[in-house]
């Protein structure tokens, strides 16, 4: 018996580690290529210092290596142009989106709606189908109604976007919250004289945090990593930086380790967030499965 207990645990957590490590390689790839330079690279070199000696390569040339870091970079302030641009439409859109679909997910989760044959489950599947359509399928008709609008190259008009892409998601997270929140204690509030905004904002909000929380850090790495319709509608001032990790190549192919160096920048936010946020995620994302 024990020895089958320990044959168990060997196969499971020898499991949990390749799993582990088939995850986490084309992480540490990306981070060791932006030190390599080209005969690195194309020898397929993985481990530093052993196979290769470490260059500033890639970081040099996004103006963010040690030794060039003080001075001035037209390259860097490109590299920081796009990544502003990422940070202020993800965060925008997250927020926008969260506020909307807080407020439609507690509709659907606290209210009966009738709409001709389609009830509230409808209307909820109905919004996660959204994700069912291809993006390339809307390429044509958001070309022509965002030159009609004035919106493209704009961060305006990716917020707008990128909110209606992860709001069905939040919608969806968010219903599965509120329903996990009796509504007697809604009902406590009224009775003790809150308005039912009162009771929304007092009660109810406090209680689904975790679940915004998760909701709104999923939405931002979707957005954050969005690059079809960011390649579409932009071309200069509105570019972000999945766009700017596409265009690496030069007169002789793909720059690997500068397209490295910019793809390590770029997941390092997200890599922060998933440490340092994993609790509010895994108990958000978890809501409802256990009633």
């Amino acid at each position: 018996m024990r020895a089958r207990v320990i044959i168990s645990r060997v196969l499971i957590y020898g499991t949990l580690i390749l799993w582990a490590f088939i995850s986490l390689f084309p992480i540490y790839w990306t981070v060791t290529t932006s030190f390599k330079t080209a005969v690195n690279v194309t020898q397929g070199h993985l481990i530093p210092w052993i196979d290769f000696q470490p260059d500033w390569r890639g970081w040099r040339s996004l103006g963010l290596s040690p030794d060039v870091i003080g001075n001035t970079s037209t390259a860097r302030e490109e590299f920081l142009k796009r990544f502003g641009n990422s940070v202020l439409v993800s965060l925008s859109a997250s927020t926008l989106a969260i506020v909307i679909g807080s407020l439609a997910a507690y509709g659907l989760s606290r209210f009966d709606y009738k709409w001709g044959p389609w009830r509230n489950k409808d209307i909820s599947f109905f919004f996660l189908s959204q994700l069912i359509l291809p993006p390339v399928v809307l390429a044509m008709p958001l070309l022509v109604l965002y030159k009609e609008l004035a919106l493209l190259d704009t961060r305006v008009g990716l917020i707008l976007l990128y909110t209606l892409m992860v709001l069905p998601i939040v919608i969806w997270i968010m219903r599965d919250q509120f329903d996990t929140i009796p509504i007697e204690l809604e009902q406590a509030a009224l009775v003790d004289g809150c308005t039912t905004w009162g009771a929304f904002f007092r009660v109810v909000l406090p209680i689904a945090l975790p679940g915004m929380v998760a909701a709104f850090i999923l939405s931002v790495v979707l957005c954050w990593n969005e690059y079809f319709f960011a390649a579409l509608l932009t071309s200069t001032d509105a570019k972000t930086l999945p766009v700017m990790v596409a265009s690496q190549t030069g007169s002789q192919g793909i720059n690997w380790w500068s397209m490295a160096a910019l793809s390590t920048a770029a997941i390092a936010p997200l890599v922060m967030i998933g440490i340092f946020l994993e609790r509010y995620i895994v108990k958000g994302l978890t809501a409802g499965s256990v009633k």
